[in-house]
């Protein structure tokens, strides 16, 4: 599910040094996981969601038009959330440029120990320092997210691997979810945000310190969002398995919710309940359907007229 890791033949010893790579060196031996990966992906899992019907008929003459008709499928259902993607988009937009206009959120010290906390870790990524490190860290929860919506759809998870070369599970249960999850769960915000509420709840710590909380949020979150916009574009086999199309929109929409949940949780939220962010976009989505039937009928219209003409 991650990048397959090297052979142990082929691992510097310990007691060797080696130079540090530089972050294009990272980049290409990343890149080069990843293919290596996607070629041996099929014998580290026991089933797969998608390819099992492709493995019944892989000597079927049927195989093309079978293999045509799920990519209509994933086009098809990819397209039907484009506007659901259009709408929560401009929901959470519009209700955030209020909230930074009217009620000066953004001088808020939540929003300021968010910021600095991404801000940081965005610097920290782009001078290139401990990236071996962040790339096993990354890897990591990539692995734990996997597992763990594994166990939630109640299968087994009987190989786990993590290095700084790449991971993988191998697992008798694969789904949608399951492959996807790593790309819009925060894994490390989840767990940062949950050994926090241990800490504040049994430890008596006073709400002053919910600031270092919204700091450690922005440094996870934004670890989060760097590391999987620059996993994606590395051929992962993850988006593939069910349509990268479908599987680039489903990341879009399930981060963009993800990221209003937080602002709900959030104090002096420009979002205040989760509540009141579906009610506006049940009216937003009103509005712009509104507007679409009102474009059709036009369009109709005009239509039916150059017709008659």
């Amino acid at each position: 599910m991650a990048k397959k890791p090297k052979s142990s033949s082929s691992r510097t010893l310990k007691n060797q040094r080696r130079p540090p790579a530089s972050f294009a060196q990272v980049i290409r031996s990343a890149n080069k996981r990843a293919h290596e990966q996607a070629n041996r992906r099929g014998g580290r899992r026991e089933k797969k969601f998608v390819w099992s019907l492709v493995g019944a008929i892989e000597h079927d003459d049927g195989v093309e038009t079978a293999e045509l008709l799920r990519r209509i499928v994933r086009w098809s259902f990819a397209l039907l959330l484009l506007p659901f993607c259009w709408v929560t988009t401009w929901t959470f937009l519009t209700l955030f440029s209020k909230a930074t206009v009217y009620q000066d959120f953004w001088r808020t010290p939540e929003f300021w120990y968010f910021a600095t906390g991404a801000l940081v870790m965005v610097g920290w990524f782009w001078s290139g320092l401990l990236q071996s490190f962040f790339l096993y860290v990354y890897v990591l929860g990539h692995e734990l997210t996997h597992a763990v919506f594994v166990l939630l759809y109640r299968g087994k998870v009987t190989d786990f691997h993590v290095s700084a070369d790449g991971g993988y599970i191998t697992t008798n249960k694969t789904n949608l979810v399951i492959a996807l999850s790593p790309y819009f769960v925060p894994f490390w915000a989840v767990v940062s945000a949950a050994i926090y509420a241990g800490i504040r709840y049994f430890g008596g710590v006073s709400q002053e310190w919910d600031r270092l909380l919204y700091g450690l949020m922005g440094v996870t979150w934004t670890f989060h969002m760097i590391w999987t916009l620059w996993m994606i574009p590395r051929d992962q086999p993850d988006l593939k398995e069910n349509g990268t199309f479908l599987s680039l929109v489903i990341i879009y929409l399930a981060n963009l919710l993800v990221l209003a949940g937080l602002l709900c949780l959030a104090g002096h939220s420009p979002l205040h309940s989760i509540r009141e962010f579906g009610l506006e976009w049940l009216r937003f989505a009103a509005t712009w359907g509104d507007a679409l039937i009102r474009g059709l009928n036009s369009m109709i219209t005009r239509l039916r007229e150059a017709v008659l003409l």
